[in-house]
């Protein structure tokens, strides 16, 4: 037996997000998101379903809360729906931020740390119909939504994620057509990349600048999805382009644009076949974008190998011939399935690219970053997997290879912390099963079962296992 201890105070806690869980779609003066719509839009959800009633937490926030507090989580990191706030992505509609003011206020009762997220994914239709993220007005409209949430909820919250995972809210929905609003423009992507990222600057400092005006200083943050990449022959040197070019996208361009100030030159070169990122920055704009963050948020499910295009394909670009791809500049680029076992997401599980993720920020990234220079914290804010769930009949899930696979990744962090990564802290994806965007309610995160005919709760073996695990914080490995 192998004791795997985390550090005194490592912060434990579960995730979710607005869109997945809360249901109520048109109650209390919501408006439309994009999700909304796109679930309205024939084949773009597999299942057909919609976000209409989801699991239910808005009227179940209650026994939620109850449930997490139950478990022992001390974190619960949530997201505040911006159309639920804003109906029209401006004017603000106090009955939406009373739903999230209760919810704070409940967790804090409860014991639990709430983790705020202000923009995961669902952003209001009116804005999209203005040109949603292609357009400038769009971050301009965020900061002033940041304003109005930390003016309710600020005394409340000491922790703020500005967005999630802005690739997807990029890549995957301007040009990958999978999320909403899912359309193919790879040139509306790189114009995305910008404005979210200046969105996230112009947040960070309306955020600082009011929590200033009150005397508190919370800790302010963006979450960015990470996929650790490898050529599929590295004698090759198309799969290391290939590599390069991915973990260009994937890995470095927001973080670099963020910690360093400048978009990585190589990757504004392979996007620029569809559009040079540049038509897009004004003056000023990249200090906004390196606007200081006290931590980083780092979700990850899996790694990639890749190979380079098939013989005579360009890499990527309009004469490339490829079909939609948020690979922007690189959609002839090929994933190589490994021999290594794959969730039902068709992911491969390989812990130790988490491994060599963190060490590669703490090396590269983030030991220099922060306010002072002196460096920034990673938290694990998702990790999690989707496997076919079989509920006995109980309802009860022994869910032993999701068991597995977060207990593989917590080695690999607590390694990660041994290495001198400067993690500190571990949030699972998901709570409890949710709407799975474009997949719809077919693929299950969950460590909570939910029944979606009764929207009754239960937890899974992965669910009690990681109660002893914060317990103990830590545990025995065989």
């Amino acid at each position: 037996m192998t004791a795997i201890t985390f550090p005194p105070g490592f912060r434990w806690g579960v995730a979710t997000a607005a869109a997945q869980v809360e249901g109520a779609a048109h109650e209390d003066g919501k408006g439309d998101s994009i999700w909304d719509v796109l679930c309205r839009r024939p084949g773009a959800i597999d299942d057909a379903s919609n976000i209409d009633v989801a699991c239910d937490h808005y009227h179940r926030v209650d026994d939620d809360v109850a449930l997490i507090k139950s478990l022992g989580y001390p974190t619960y990191r949530f997201s505040v729906s911006w159309a639920r706030v804003m109906p029209d992505g401006r004017t603000l509609n106090e009955r939406g931020l009373d739903f999230y003011e209760h919810l704070v206020d409940a967790l804090r009762a409860a014991g639990i740390e709430p983790w705020l997220t202000l923009y995961h994914w669902d952003l209001p239709q009116a804005l999209q119909e203005e040109g949603g993220w292609t357009v400038r007005s769009t971050a301009a409209a965020f900061a002033d939504y940041a304003r109005a949430v930390y003016a309710r909820l600020g005394g409340k919250v000491d922790i703020w994620t500005t967005l999630n995972e802005p690739w997807c809210s990029s890549f995957l929905s301007y040009a990958g057509a999978e999320h909403a609003p899912a359309v193919n423009e790879p040139a509306q992507a790189v114009a995305a990349v910008h404005h979210l990222m200046l969105g996230h600057g112009l947040a960070v400092r309306a955020l600082r600048e009011a929590a200033a005006a009150v005397g508190r200083s919370p800790r302010l943050g963006i979450t960015l999805n990470f996929s650790p990449v490898h050529p599929a022959d590295p004698s090759s040197p198309a799969d290391r382009d290939a590599a390069r070019r991915v973990d260009g996208t994937q890995n470095r361009l927001f973080l670099e644009a963020m910690l360093r100030g400048a978009y990585p030159a190589d990757v504004v070169e392979d996007m620029t076949a569809w559009a040079d990122i540049h038509h897009w920055v004004r003056e000023g704009d990249m200090e906004v974008v390196s606007e200081p963050i006290d931590v980083l948020g780092v979700n990850f499910y899996n790694g990639q190998t890749l190979a380079g295009p098939e013989p005579g394909l360009r890499f990527g670009g309009p004469e490339a011939g490829a079909g939609p791809s948020a690979n922007v500049g690189s959609e002839n680029v090929r994933a190589v399935p490994q021999d290594l076992p794959v969730t039902d997401m068709g992911w491969q599980v390989e812990p130790r690219d988490l491994y060599e993720l963190l060490m590669r920020l703490e090396r590269e990234y983030t030991s220099t970053a922060g306010p002072d220079g002196t460096g920034i914290p990673l938290v694990i804010t998702e990790n999690g997997a989707a496997f076919r769930d079989e509920p006995d009949e109980r309802g009860y899930v022994e869910d032993l290879d999701r068991l597995a696979y977060i207990r593989d990744h917590l080695v690999a962090v607590h390694d990660a912390i041994a290495d001198g990564a400067r993690v500190e802290g571990y949030l699972v994806w998901s709570l409890m099963d949710n709407f799975e965007w474009a997949r719809g309610y077919t693929k299950r995160f969950g460590i909570v079962r939910v029944d979606y005919d009764t929207l009754e709760r239960m937890p899974k073996a992965s669910a009690e296992w990681f109660s002893t695990v914060v317990r103990n914080n830590g545990f025995e490995l065989n």
